[in-house]
């Protein structure tokens, strides 16, 4: 508990948790995409993961403890560098800085937002509105209920724009985690941040697509 104390061993626990959190993005977003295999990818997808029983319970557990652990220290370090600097400085110098970097916490705090949203509409379902019912095979129809949702403009707005959220939070996010844990150099530096932008973007695209060509097939017939 020793390392918990420490301003270095804290950091380490946020970038390893939060690369964690970028895997389960990646999967979650290939698991998505079967929509675009038709009803039945989605729900036959569906089907599989719910038919995992506890130990879809417990991974989601240990993804709560993971997200749970990182907003608490993130959260944290925030409110201890904003108190060993609580006026700022005369002149402040952020020749490194980024719109990306300075909004980490703010970002972070609305991806945490939007992922309580989404539980509480398509995981428990208790939000309005929600279209709930069977296929032709008994199985539940997550792609009637994602298609209905994705026809209100509103619900469209809050998704798209968690999304940019993300994309912000993630293109400094993951090159932080190489840099917080020694394994970029000067040389590496600007490969490692293009890398991360791009799975960044990869992540706002491949999430963004859904919605909008819902929203764009909804406009056109």
């Amino acid at each position: 508990m020793q390392i918990l104390k420490s301003v270095v061993g804290r950091k380490v626990l946020m970038a390893i948790t939060g690369q964690c959190m970028v895997l389960f993005a990646v999967v979650h977003m290939m698991g998505n995409s079967s929509i675009f295999v038709g009803p039945d990818g989605i729900n036959a997808y569906a089907k599989h993961l719910h038919d995992l029983g506890p130990l879809v319970w417990l991974f989601r557990a240990g993804l709560f403890s993971l997200v749970s652990v990182h907003i608490f220290y993130g959260i944290q370090l925030t409110l201890e560098n904003n108190t060993a600097n609580p006026t700022g400085y005369a002149v402040k110098k952020q020749l490194k800085a980024t719109f990306s970097s300075s909004t980490m916490i703010w970002t972070g705090i609305l991806i945490a937002c939007f992922i309580g949203f989404h539980i509480l509409h398509f995981t428990a379902r208790v939000t309005q509105g929600v279209v709930q019912g069977v296929d032709a095979l008994g199985r539940f129809d997550v792609f009637t209920m994602v298609v209905s949702a994705f026809k209100n403009g509103g619900i469209v707005s809050v998704y798209l724009a968690s999304m940019v959220a993300l994309y912000l939070h993630l293109s400094h996010g993951i090159q932080s985690f190489f840099q917080t844990l020694g394994w970029n150099t000067d040389r590496t530096q600007c490969t490692i941040s293009a890398i991360g932008k791009a799975v960044a973007f990869i992540l706002l695209a491949g999430y963004a697509v859904i919605p909008l060509s819902i929203m764009a097939s909804a406009l056109i017939k």
